[in-house]
């Protein structure tokens, strides 16, 4: 277990979100590396069976949070991690990472296939796990297949080697290879960063069919693609979260400048000397 911090202050302390509802969330959560802070007590709820999108310019922290949700963070020399990170009301920070990543999944910018088939490639996880009846692999393999959106390009081609799939067709059966393990949760780090407009549609789609049934948290740079796929928005700065709430409302009623500049395709212009010179006192939660 990594060394942690003290945790700091909690921002934006008025989110009226409850457990009840949110199968995972941050309170006060600090990560450093190497004694340079990235979050400075990070409050940030994820609905259960949601998509919520995480927006905000490069380096203010989107992927550290991410990571740092099944504890991928940690893998890196020097980082510290403080504060909470709870799912179903277990705390993350303490529980078996092996366990935690079993039940919060993760699918990176660039697709990572192995050098076998479509099948095997999807079922992986699940046979390594070792705890899930052979009579459930064709279900599970077709059901995730169909839940990424890709059922229909690839069902008579099985047992072909993934890595002869396009880009964009790989990306979704990463997802499916995801899937297959039921997980709670699913995080997602710039999915489509590396996909064509054709795939990057196709790759949506997979996030909206996934709704309701699994947790999705996404990084995207493209505030467009946050509009259409997500449920809930949260804006980063400078490691802390700005302004969260509502994708709709966020859009077309932020509480925060700062947010309307960023979703208007504009610079943010919040004055700042440091990190945590940033005055949250304003930070609102939409409802």
């Amino acid at each position: 277990m990594n060394p942690t911090m003290t945790p700091g202050p909690v921002a934006a302390a008025n989110h009226k979100e409850s457990l009840v509802n949110n199968v995972m969330e941050t309170r006060g959560l600090r990560v450093a590396y190497s004694g340079r802070d990235v979050l400075h007590g990070v409050d940030l709820p994820f609905g259960t069976g949601l998509v919520t999108a995480m927006v905000g310019p490069s380096g203010c922290g989107k992927t550290t949070l991410l990571r740092t949700l099944n504890r991928l963070s940690e893998l890196t020399p020097g980082c510290k991690v403080g504060g909470q990170v709870t799912i179903d009301g277990e705390d993350c920070l303490h529980m078996d990472p092996v366990l935690l990543r079993r039940r919060v999944g993760m699918v990176f910018q660039r697709p990572n296939l192995f050098p076998m088939s479509i099948r095997e490639n999807v079922l992986y996880g699940v046979k390594a796990q070792g705890t899930t009846p052979k009579e459930r692999y064709e279900e599970l393999l077709e059901g995730s297949l169909r839940k990424a959106v890709i059922w229909e390009e690839v069902k008579d081609r099985l047992d072909e080697c993934a890595l002869a799939l396009s880009g964009g067709q790989q990306q979704r059966i990463c997802i499916a290879r995801t899937l297959a393990v039921e997980p709670e949760v699913i995080l997602m780090d710039e999915p489509a960063g590396s996909l064509d407009p054709r795939s990057t549609g196709k790759l949506e789609e997979s996030i909206l069919a996934m709704r309701g049934d699994v947790t999705v948290v996404i990084v995207t740079h493209d505030v467009p693609q946050a509009r259409r796929v997500s449920d809930r928005l949260a804006f980063m700065y400078h490691g802390h979260i700005v302004e969260v709430g509502d994708t709709r409302q966020l859009f077309e009623n932020p509480a925060q400048d700062a947010t309307r500049e960023y979703l208007a395709g504009g610079l943010v212009t919040i004055n700042t000397e440091t990190d945590d010179s940033i005055d949250l006192s304003g930070v609102a939660v939409a409802e």
